[in-house]
């Protein structure tokens, strides 16, 4: 369970233990194999990159399933209440000696929603991320500024969909490097300032990153938005909710990861100049 206290004043909390170092090998593992088996199917309908970066949880059971891990789950509740809908899941991999980023900004810039504070980004570390192998890096206190102004930057090395980066400065002193063994999590909230470095190492640097919502959230931007309901009740009705694949990349599943990926590029992708991507 986390602090509650601890992440309204800085706002993330760190670590939470959600799986032993054995169950995070195990996972790490099932995961790789199950990219690995698909990787190069011809029946997918878009590259795996898009699927991982995007609603994994959409079209790989697996996906649904750590997104619904109970621990994670009793945490997030402490934060925004007992109905939850997991509206976006996405595996950043960051491979062994290469410059790959996260520049600083914040998760509710493209998001298209209204702004409430009923959200909350859980990041789960299936490797020990590490200074060296490019952890997160929170600037403590910054959820308080609200949304500030991003500059898409489109940057090669950059892993986010349009490069973005904030605008405003901050206190080195108020950096905080977000260390985490494998197995644990670590909770922020999306107005919080965030951003990694490269991977210096030998081995992939691999985190499965949950974001969750209240019903209460509504979509500002698209027509439309879609999440999967994993605790409490949806009695809002501002989101379509989507039940977990029934099996892996079947072709109702990727339908559906189309229809919701066309709907939240609306948000995603206004006023951007270049089309988005994915690394």
């Amino acid at each position: 369970m986390i602090s509650t206290q601890d992440f309204w004043t800085d706002g993330f909390y760190l670590p939470v233990r959600a799986l032993s170092a054995d169950q995070a090998h195990d996972q790490r593992a099932a995961l790789e194999a199950d990219l690995a088996r698909w990787e190069n199917n011809p029946d997918l309908l878009r590259t795996m990159t898009d699927y991982r970066r995007s609603n994994f949880h959409v079209v790989s059971r697996w996906g649904a399933q750590i997104a619904s891990h109970p621990l994670i789950l009793d945490c997030v509740e402490q934060i925004i209440g007992p109905d939850v809908l997991l509206w976006m899941t996405e595996v950043i991999i960051k491979e062994p000696q290469t410059p790959t980023i996260i520049s600083m900004h914040q998760d509710l810039t493209y998001w298209g929603m209204d702004d409430q504070d009923k959200q909350v980004t859980a990041w789960l570390a299936l490797t020990d991320a590490t200074p060296d192998n490019g952890c997160m890096s929170f600037v403590r206190g910054s959820h308080k500024q609200g949304q500030v102004t991003h500059n898409d930057t489109y940057a090669q090395d950059n892993a986010l969909s349009r490069g973005q980066e904030i605008e405003v400065s901050y206190e080195e002193k108020d950096l905080v490097m977000c260390a985490l063994n494998a197995g644990e999590v670590s909770f922020h909230h999306g107005h919080m300032f965030h951003g990694s470095g490269p991977n210096k190492t030998d081995d992939r640097r691999i985190g499965i990153v949950m974001r969750y919502i209240s019903p209460q959230m509504k979509p500002a931007v698209a027509m439309r938005d879609y999440a999967m309901l994993v605790r409490g009740a949806n009695r809002q009705g501002h989101y379509t909710c989507v039940a977990a694949p029934a099996s892996d990349f079947s072709a109702k599943a990727m339908r559906l990861w189309d229809e919701i990926d066309a709907a939240q590029n609306q948000a995603l992708a206004e006023g951007a100049q270049q089309d988005l991507k994915y690394i």
